[in-house]
This record gives structure tokens, C-alpha cells and sequence, in this order.
């Protein structure tokens, strides 16, 4: 598959915690997290696990970044 997006970050899934219809899935990105929203009916349809290898996929023209 073709995508557009600017920056694909590989890692390992930690936590898949659904909600009423959101789920958010927190990847680990070489000791970050970074933690997606998506529909609980998208993780069912990918089969997202914890201990899977994932891309987070983040297709923006500006990203901000706060550090303390």
C-alpha cells in the first residue's frame, strides 16, 4: 500500500484499551510512547495485539513536540 503520510515510526504494541467506540492503542517507539486513537471496529479488523510489531503513522504538515 501507497501512503502519503511523512513519518512512520516502527515499534511494539503495549496497551490496546478500547473504549465505548474509541481505542487507544500505545505503541513503543525505541523507548517512546506514542499512542494512537482509532475506532475499536479498526483494531478488531487489523487483529492489534500487545506484543505486535506496528507502525504509528503520523500524516500531518506540522507536528509539535512539547518536552519538559
Amino acid at each position: 500500500m501507497r501512503i502519503s503520510a511523512r513519518n512512520k515510526l516502527e515499534g511494539r504494541i503495549v496497551e490496546v484499551r478500547k473504549g465505548m467506540t474509541t481505542a487507544h492503542v500505545r505503541i513503543d517507539v525505541n523507548g517512546a510512547i506514542v499512542t494512537a486513537s482509532i475506532t475499536n471496529e479498526a483494531v478488531d479488523e487489523l487483529g492489534l495485539a500487545v506484543g505486535q510489531k506496528a507502525y504509528a503513522i503520523v500524516k500531518a504538515s506540522d507536528v509539535m513536540v512539547g518536552i519538559d
